[in-house]
């Protein structure tokens, strides 16, 4: 059986010299105490015959509510990272603002309390933030925090590129 796998966009703004990530809480009550290495890009499964690129945009989206505009071409690639539970995600970057604030989530149902017959509705995403490099590489996923670097590097070498005095 294949890896489950999704996409995701990891949004990122500068602030003078320091660059931020917005990451997102997963809503329900498995992640509702948890903080430290909980934390994930927007991302979600890639459905048959989707495209990686656009089931990152229509999950980020879904778990914004209120989203950057952002176009496939206008995405920087991260590549795929796996998971500890095996799922491949494989994600991009686009630098954009959003406000945490305006975090409108889809939501999704599940039996709760376990074995209770009720079904209960709770928010994919709980919460949404800005973090330094620092703070995100707590909050986030161990898996995932590869994708920080990764974006880290292709800035500083897009950003060496542009420095470089032309002949």
């Amino acid at each position: 059986m294949a890896s489950p796998r999704s996409a995701g966009i990891l949004l990122f703004r500068r602030d003078g010299g320091e660059t931020e990530f917005l990451l997102v809480h997963p809503g329900g009550p498995f992640w509702a105490r948890k903080d430290l290495g909980a934390w994930t890009i927007p991302k979600g499964q890639i459905e048959e015959g989707e495209e990686p690129r656009a089931c990152a945009i229509r999950e980020m989206e879904e778990e914004l509510g209120a989203p950057p505009a952002l176009e496939p071409e206008e995405l920087i690639e991260l590549g795929a990272i796996r998971q500890r539970a095996g799922k491949v995600v494989e994600a991009w970057a686009a630098e954009a603002e959003f406000d945490p604030a305006a975090l409108t989530s889809n939501t999704f149902s599940m039996e709760w309390p376990p074995r209770s017959g009720k079904q209960q509705e709770f928010p994919e995403v709980d919460r949404a933030e800005w973090f330094d490099r620092r703070a995100a590489g707590e909050k986030i996923l161990p898996a995932q925090a590869e994708l920080l670097d990764r974006l880290l590097e292709r800035l500083e070498s897009a950003d060496g590129e542009r420095s470089v005095p032309e002949r």
